[in-house]
């Protein structure tokens, strides 16, 4: 699932509350909680328990930070049968807000495997819900919402 969506904040803002996954539950849709990990500044390595709701089905995640740097942030989830990988990269707008391309893929093993084609039909709607939370939370550019443009 890939979305490209422009929002109101600045780059370093966007990267600054995307990189801590504790965020997720505002955002990240069927994401029930997301708690940290360990201690310490949240760069490369940190990692997240991560308990979501996809297709009714309730997943537990260690999800771990693996990129980060200016403009893209990379999360890798898994268990015994589920991995994920959320990337998202932010690029600057003239109008001093961002662009965010999120691409997120989720791999089934062994018997959980089976539900891969329902889970597309989810992980498609999840794709739309996340870009209007993200929105939401880092705000609509003035020219999209009717604003001075």
């Amino acid at each position: 699932m890939t979305r490209t969506f422009t929002v109101a904040a600045a780059p370093h803002e966007a990267l600054d509350y995307l990189k801590d996954l504790r965020h997720a539950a505002d955002w990240h849709p069927g994401t029930l909680s997301c708690g940290r990990l360990g201690t310490g500044p949240v760069e490369v390595g940190a990692r997240w328990h991560n308990v979501a709701k996809i297709a009714g089905v309730e997943l537990e995640l260690t999800c771990e930070l693996v990129r980060l740097e200016p403009g893209r942030v990379v999360f890798t989830g898994t268990n015994d049968t589920t991995a994920t990988r959320d990337d998202i990269t932010i690029t600057p707008t003239g109008a001093g807000g961002s662009t965010l391309t999120y691409h997120a893929t989720i791999e089934f093993r062994g018997a959980a495997d089976l539900g891969a084609p329902i889970a597309e039909v989810v992980f498609e709607k999840a794709g739309a819900d996340a870009e209007d939370a993200l929105t939401r939370i880092l705000g609509t550019p003035a020219w999209a919402s009717g604003g001075p443009f």
